[in-house]
């Protein structure tokens, strides 16, 4: 009988993020490997497979050789899951199963039988219950059977076609614990998708996965971080810029404070990047701040991520210059989140900047600081890219992007952790210097893509109203030296009022 449109659609997985990366799930009536080595989440996103066959009415039936029925259920039970009538588990029991007389009739002992038998147990199995998804756990006792590599490719190529017949989607689970990386599954395979586990030197350790290889079907290609918690496993998809262009008025953003606006020509354009380097306490955070709060002012939202400093500090640090960021986080204009980059990897920390644009709209993004964010990668040359793919697409949906980044040392020549002044639109540069008697701040924007900015150094300050921001200083030459020589009258050049 011929197929109908509506018995080949895809056979989604029910896996947040998965789907998206296989077009929509797996194409039915095929057979595809899921391998990677044991507590990479094989059997979690098999579990889900099944359960999401469940949830449109489809029958499934999970074989399992390595771990029991009881386990299974836990393992469901530990997300949430319940495995109802309509999946099946068919459990290839240990051996002091067999020793109850209740369970001689239905269990088996796969090292007990010859691989014919067990294949022919199977083969009952499907033809008792009819299931549209059947998961195999797994394919290294079915390799341990076999012996040989030959036997090995004919007992899967005999499953393959079995299934097929039976008009049945399998998803064989593989977790690679044998002696030598027989590749034979993957030739057969209409799909291989290989899971990944990292260990940092600190830190929770890191999943991922990726498609190696999908017949007749687009996917999305690379890499792709993945996370086990309570409700299953979610994929964070590898972010393309270029699928998320839109259309939006490009109009000058200010921050509130006319000397700032004036030094960065104006104000700082919507869906552009601008880059705020400088030494610890020099104002980073504040000025970035500075900006959010402009924008929540004129009635949009903003996000800020912290990377380094404790929320509770911020909140009291912005109290006493009279900004309630509280007040602004409760009443749902500012979004406000505490990154720990130990234990986040940066597929998950772009979902959730997507997540804030998506569902939220928001329009102002402050990244503090790009030092915790490298903390969360294992390689810079990987920082560059995840940078420049989160700030595309930031500016694609019209948002302005804020980063920070704290420089090495405090006077003199700066270092920088990682040079990303090419990526970003505007480039602010904030400097310590000593004049008069006391260590000073000063200001000044090296670099804006997006049109005029002054060339000037002003004197910034930290005061009990937040940034204040001075005139040129012009009667001191070599500030962003840290050590300038006084070329005008000795007076106070700031001209800002203190307090």
């Amino acid at each position: 009988m011929a197929k109908t449109p509506e018995s080949r659609s895809k056979a989604a997985l029910g896996v947040y993020g998965l789907d998206e990366i296989l077009s929509g799930g797996f194409a039915r009536d095929r057979l595809y490997l899921l391998e990677g080595s044991p507590g990479t989440g094989k059997t979690t996103i098999a579990l889900k497979f099944l359960l999401e066959g469940a949830r449109l009415g489809e029958k499934g039936l999970y074989i399992t050789l390595s771990e029991t029925e009881e386990e299974l259920r836990d393992g469901a039970a530990s997300h949430g899951w319940t495995l109802d009538e309509r999946i099946k588990v068919f459990e290839l029991a240990p051996p002091e199963s067999l020793l109850d007389v209740e369970h001689q009739q239905s269990l088996l002992y796969s090292s007990d039988l010859e691989l014919g038998e067990s294949t022919k147990a199977v083969f009952q199995a499907i033809e008792t219950e009819r299931p549209a998804r059947v998961v195999l756990d797994s394919l290294s006792e079915i390799r341990l059977l076999a012996g040989s590599s030959l036997r090995y490719r004919r007992q899967i190529l005999a499953l393959k076609h079995y299934f097929a017949r039976q008009g049945a989607t399998v998803l064989m689970l593989d977790d690679l614990t044998a002696d030598t990386l027989d590749k034979t599954v993957h030739s057969i395979a209409h799909g291989v998708i290989r899971l990944e586990e990292q260990a940092p030197e600190y830190g929770a350790e890191r999943r991922r996965l990726r498609v190696v290889k999908y017949r007749g079907q687009a996917f999305r290609g690379g890499y792709h971080d993945l996370s086990i918690k309570p409700g299953g496993v979610t994929v964070y998809p590898r972010l393309v810029a270029l699928e998320h262009k839109t259309h939006f008025a490009r109009t000058a953003m200010t921050s509130g404070i006319p000397e700032l606006d004036e030094l960065v020509g104006g104000g700082i354009e919507q869906g552009s990047s601008t880059l705020i380097l400088g030494p610890a306490g020099t104002g980073k955070s504040l000025l970035a701040i500075q900006f959010a709060l402009a924008a929540i002012a004129r009635g949009e939202r903003a996000a800020l991520f912290a990377f380094d400093e404790e929320i509770g500090l911020l909140f009291g640090r912005m109290r006493a210059m009279g900004i309630d960021l509280a007040a602004h986080q409760e009443a749902g204009s500012l979004f406000i989140e505490q990154v720990d980059a130990a234990e986040l990897s940066p597929g998950e920390f772009s979902h959730r900047v997507r997540a804030c644009i998506d569902q939220h709209a928001v329009r102002t993004v402050v990244i503090d600081s790009l030092n915790g964010y490298q903390a969360a990668m294992p390689e810079e040359n990987a920082l560059i890219l995840h940078i420049h793919e989160l700030l595309q697409y930031l500016n694609r949906q019209g948002a302005s992007t804020f980063l920070t980044v704290a420089q090495h040392g405090l006077v003199g020549d700066m270092k920088s952790p990682v040079d990303i002044t090419y990526l970003a639109d505007t480039v602010v540069l904030l400097r310590y210097f000593e004049a008069t008697g006391r260590v000073r701040r000063a200001i000044s924007v090296i670099k804006k893509r997006t049109g005029y900015h002054e060339d000037t150094i002003r004197e910034c300050r930290i005061t009990e109203r937040g940034l204040r921001i001075g005139p040129v200083l012009e009667s001191f030459r070599g500030v962003l030296r840290g050590v300038p020589t006084l070329v005008g009258t000795e007076q106070d050049p700031s001209g800002i009022e203190r307090g």
